[in-house]
């Protein structure tokens, strides 16, 4: 589908666009913290509790046997939608952090001693720094750090540098939330792989706007959330490879991780329920489906190929502007804008574009370390998806231009 020429009919899909902030039309740009849902997945969701609400798995009866076949065709459309090999690669968490948490407990508690480590880099989002710190503090691991350049690229000739004999995992993002850096993941897991090191891939940022293949890029652990790509809220995914998993000890224990349970002895289930204690969240999962669905009738490639027009078309306009400094150039970038405008503080900006109907995030973003690196404080971060457009852009322009007049 050309997005261009569908545009008025996408944001038709998408209830929450029509209204207005503060007596004015919304201007949503903070897609990178969550997306907003179309109706066919707030109806997915509304279907699910009306029409198949029945705990999954366990039941005999005709309600629970829809809900989980639901719930199992979900994790079919994720494995296609990701090309994992098969669908017990495929496990629900509530969203990217609790699939990082999960690798860095079940593979840090099966394959890591003190003295290991583990590469991650300066460019990372918290939830992929935190729990390896944890671990840390647990095992005694060492955490080393891949620098990134001015632009705001990964250092690979440092990386290369940072692998020894006790190099036992690499954690690093597709793209990054703050500098819109695509990295070059697929090299970079080369790299690791001729040293026998696996590979997690966080792509919180990168699934909602380009196409994955997880196993062309020979990813070890590829994990997302449902929120970012116009699914719900508490849903996301861990894919693993079946050797990985099959490995590592459980991340959580309780009902359907177990295959039997006494007081001597338990043994646990087999993939992918080893890794999903307790209800699954059965609605959230069949809606995510939904949500992939959407964006594939879109296609993957008209969704990278406007929202990089939008991209460009919002760079140009903001540089028209003078005195923008902007964090994140490089010429591999996804639909991300980091900035700072004169000596206005990122947070008055961004209240006062509030005013206006514009809707942006402020702040360090969850990544402190990019912050620390160009020795400031936070940034104005707009960032665009596939129903944004250029008339908003513009609107934002002027918006920043007004607040500019104001100081």
């Amino acid at each position: 589908m050309d997005i261009l020429t569908n545009i008025e009919s996408i944001r038709a899909d998408f209830p929450i666009l029509t209204q207005t902030v503060h007596n004015r039309p919304l201007v949503y740009l903070d897609n990178a913290a969550t997306t907003q849902k179309p109706w066919s997945v707030i109806k997915k969701i509304e279907e699910g509790y009306t029409q198949q609400n029945a705990n999954v798995h366990r039941g005999v009866h005709f309600l629970s046997q829809m809900a989980t076949e639901a719930h199992e065709a979900a994790r079919a459309t994720v494995q296609q939608f990701l090309g994992a090999a098969h669908a017990h690669e495929i496990i629900f968490t509530r969203g990217t952090t609790e699939s990082i948490n999960l690798v860095a407990h079940s593979f840090g508690e099966t394959f890591l001693q003190t003295g290991d480590e583990i590469i991650v880099s300066e460019m990372e989002h918290h939830s992929n720094i935190v729990p390896w710190q944890l671990l840390q503090q647990r095992k005694g691991i060492v955490i080393k750090v891949i620098p990134f350049n001015e632009q705001g690229e990964l250092d690979l000739e440092a990386l290369a540098s940072l692998f020894t004999d006790r190099t036992k995992l690499l954690a690093v993002t597709h793209v990054s939330n703050v500098l819109g850096t695509v990295n070059p993941v697929k090299d970079i897991i080369a790299m690791a792989h001729v040293r026998q090191v696996p590979v997690l891939i966080d792509g919180a940022q990168s699934v909602p706007h380009i196409a994955v293949n997880v196993q062309d890029l020979d990813a070890d652990f590829y994990v997302f959330s449902g929120h970012k790509i116009y699914g719900p809220t508490g849903i996301g995914v861990l894919y693993g490879k079946e050797k990985w998993l099959n490995a590592m000890v459980p991340y959580q224990g309780g009902g359907e991780m177990i295959a039997q349970v006494s007081f001597e002895k338990t043994t646990f289930n087999e993939l992918p329920y080893k890794f999903e204690a307790g209800t699954p969240d059965f609605i959230g999962s069949t809606a995510l489906a939904e949500a992939i669905r959407y964006v594939q009738n879109i296609g993957m490639d008209q969704i990278a190929a406007y929202e990089t027009y939008l991209l460009n078309y919002a760079t140009d306009k903001l540089q028209q502007l003078g005195d923008v400094r902007f964090f994140g150039t490089s010429l591999h970038k996804s639909a991300v804008i980091s900035m700072q405008v004169g000596n206005i503080h990122h947070y008055d900006m961004g209240t006062l574009l509030d005013k206006l109907g514009i809707a942006l995030r402020t702040g360090h973003h969850c990544a402190q370390p990019i912050m620390k690196h160009y020795g400031i404080e936070g940034t104005l971060r707009a960032s665009f998806a596939l129903y944004n457009t250029t008339a908003e852009i513009d609107a934002l322009v002027a918006g920043i231009a007004r607040v500019k007049q104001l100081f």
